[in-house]
């Protein structure tokens, strides 16, 4: 798994607590998955791409438990990294178009 995505690992950690066999399943799926496509793809979108997935899986999570603090928190830094990201994707504003 890339090891400059700790998140993975803290994710795969609370799912182990939970027992959450599936979820650990699919989660180590699709990092091997996107492992593959990092020449391809860049390393950037690929990490994107991984914190959205688990973002998502995090989500389903607050809705099963909705009390689990540890998954909120987890969440909460997981969604706020995605977006730091996703910023490198966002097209920058065309500061030479004037409207009148």
């Amino acid at each position: 798994m890339p090891s400059d995505v700790p998140e993975i690992w803290e994710v795969r950690k609370l799912l182990e607590e939970l027992n959450e066999k599936a979820l650990i399943a699919r989660l180590d799926s699709f990092v091997r998955l996107n492992e593959g496509l990092e020449t391809k793809k860049g390393e950037d979108f690929i990490k994107v791409s991984i914190l959205g997935f688990l973002e998502g899986i995090l989500v389903s999570l607050r809705r099963k438990y909705p009390e689990n603090s540890e998954v909120r928190g987890l969440l909460e830094m997981v969604s706020a990294r995605r977006q730091e990201l996703d910023e490198l994707f966002r097209k920058p504003a065309m500061q030479n178009l004037r409207v009148e």
